[in-house]
């Protein structure tokens, strides 16, 4: 097999769905297919489908992954702030520990429903758990 045999056993389908437009969508909180539907109903339950495109969301498998990515973000943006803000002006303790606290809680409630957006559109984009063109074939048993 050459390297002018590889473009031809690509999947037609694979260039109709690009990431990076996908990513961004899914941070705002919007259809990955259309952009214009929102994805998210409440806070954090992803809708089954687009209300506007039609397109089915439910197949995502998102489950902890916007927690983790969440805790890793704020843990690594607020810990060298936490570090240089007690080595250079060293506040009272506890005035320290509230206001990182409420920084650390609005940093988590801002970035988690962005980060499940952002999951849910890259397994779109990458036709990842049911979001291929093939149809559903149930569960094996």
């Amino acid at each position: 097999m050459t390297a002018a045999d590889m473009p031809a056993l690509s999947h037609p389908d694979e260039d109709d769905r690009p990431v990076r437009p996908a990513l961004l969508r899914g941070w705002r909180r919007r259809c990955p297919n259309c952009g214009a539907g929102p994805m998210l109903r409440g806070y954090l339950t992803v809708r089954d489908t687009c209300p506007v495109c039609g397109e089915a969301l439910h197949h995502h498998r998102a489950d902890d992954g916007p927690a983790y990515l969440t805790i890793l973000i704020v843990g690594h943006l607020l810990a060298p702030i936490l570090l240089f803000v007690f080595t250079k002006w060293r506040p009272e303790p506890l005035l320290l520990a509230v206001i990182f606290s409420v920084g650390t809680v609005a940093l988590s409630l801002y970035l988690l429903p962005r980060l499940k957006g952002v999951l849910v559109a890259l397994q779109w984009a990458k036709r990842m758990h049911g979001f291929g063109s093939a149809p559903d074939r149930g569960t094996d048993v």
